[in-house]
């Protein structure tokens, strides 16, 4: 298990990496892929129980997937960096003819993707399907998602949720980034959900909170007492409390960067706030 120093670095590395590629297109959504570096870190590099190489099938391994496809930044990061592909692929985000577009997807074949979601919405159900294929298979490994909380303005969510309690598919750990912005401003003003919490419970899920979302101990205590809840008839909610823009001074506390690439100055700024770790691609 890395210690927390080394998550730490990798996420600043992550963070120069999110904010380069976006910033090399002029497209891209950095605000959530900032504030999901240390969970995703953390995730890869300590949390699943990971294969070496790649396999559709992922048997015999943990599984993870992402439902808010547009925060791939984050996403291809620690998969290359993790070593599913070379960390020089991260220069092609989103070029034509790309392994990585602005949305994940499976038909170019890259390692690490399993599911294409550029769709809201439909994450848990494949994760609820995948975890169902593992217990047919008498496979004990666990599958994680991660969803927005805007996203669960999608209705096809609660289908899914509603199935998973039903089916006891307790090999599942869905969590939600939940750090109160979309794209048009709050989900509160956007779509009030009310107490998330309460839904989750509602539909008879084991819900637990990590607080400190950007918080790598806090992540990890956290997900192994997610961990430590599965195989109990029940599937697993973590409702992650995050800040959007995370790192980066002036995209933090707002909606305003969900989905807007900085410029030269703004990138310069950023990149001086998270020194380089690990080495820039």
């Amino acid at each position: 298990m890395p210690n927390t120093q080394h998550l730490k670095d990798f996420t600043t590395q992550v963070r120069r990496d999110i904010l380069r590629m976006v910033h090399a297109v002029n497209s891209g959504h950095p605000g959530g892929s900032l504030g999901c570096a240390e969970f995703m870190v953390t995730l890869y590099q300590s949390i699943m129980e990971r294969k070496p190489g790649f396999d559709m099938d992922g048997i015999g391994e943990d599984l993870f997937f992402l439902s808010n496809g547009h925060i791939s930044p984050v996403f291809y990061s620690v998969l290359a960096r993790s070593g599913y592909f070379p960390v020089a692929e991260l220069a092609t985000f989103r070029l034509i003819n790309s392994r990585l577009q602005g949305h994940p997807t499976t038909h170019e074949g890259l390692p690490g993707v399993r599911i294409a979601s550029g769709s809201l919405g439909q994450g848990m159900s494949v994760a609820i399907g995948a975890a169902q294929a593992k217990k047919l298979n008498k496979d004990p490994h666990l599958v994680y998602s991660l969803h927005g909380d805007g996203e669960l303005q999608e209705g096809q969510n609660w289908e899914a949720i509603m199935y998973a309690s039903a089916k006891k598919v307790d090999n599942l750990i869905a969590t939600i980034d939940f750090n109160g912005k979309q794209i048009d401003g709050t989900t509160d003003e956007v779509l009030n959900m009310g107490s998330i919490r309460a839904k989750f419970e509602a539909f008879d899920w084991d819900v637990l909170e990590i607080k400190e979302g950007n918080n790598v101990e806090a992540i990890l205590n956290g997900m192994i007492e997610a961990q430590s809840r599965t195989r109990k008839g029940k599937p697993v909610c973590v409702l992650l409390h995050t800040e959007m823009g995370n790192g980066v001074d002036f995209m933090m506390y707002s909606h305003a960067w969900h989905g807007k690439a900085p410029n030269n100055d703004q990138l310069a700024s950023a990149l001086a706030q998270n020194p380089e770790t690990l080495g820039d691609y």
